[in-house]
């Protein structure tokens, strides 16, 4: 069975799409829409750990979680991470002091 999965996997991992990236205040997201024969292996009862979705073929850089279940789409996985991901603290605190101040007193 593990190697029917495995070969499976392997069949179909050039298959997968992702999407462009899109964003809000807090987070940046994108979903991957897998093809039909590896959606039959996504667990319906929980969301996957990374370790889970990479384990499907699934390959993004770190930091993704899988946030969301789509019940009526479950070829559809939706991620997210925070904004600023993996950037060192210090960039962003440098960023945050090169702001020109909103109001000036």
């Amino acid at each position: 069975m593990e190697n029917n999965i495995a070969a499976l996997i392997q069949k179909h991992a050039g298959d997968i799409y992702y999407s462009d990236k899109y964003f809000d205040d807090t987070h940046e997201y994108r979903h991957v829409l897998l093809p039909k024969e590896l959606a039959k292996i996504v667990p319906k009862d929980h969301l996957m750990s990374e370790a889970e979705w990479r384990s499907i073929g699934v390959q993004q850089s770190r930091g993704w979680q899988h946030y969301l279940i789509h019940e009526p789409e479950p070829h559809v996985l939706l991620f997210r991470r925070e904004l600023n991901y993996g950037q060192p603290q210090q960039q962003l605190q440098t960023k945050d002091q090169n702001k020109i101040p909103a109001r000036v007193n």
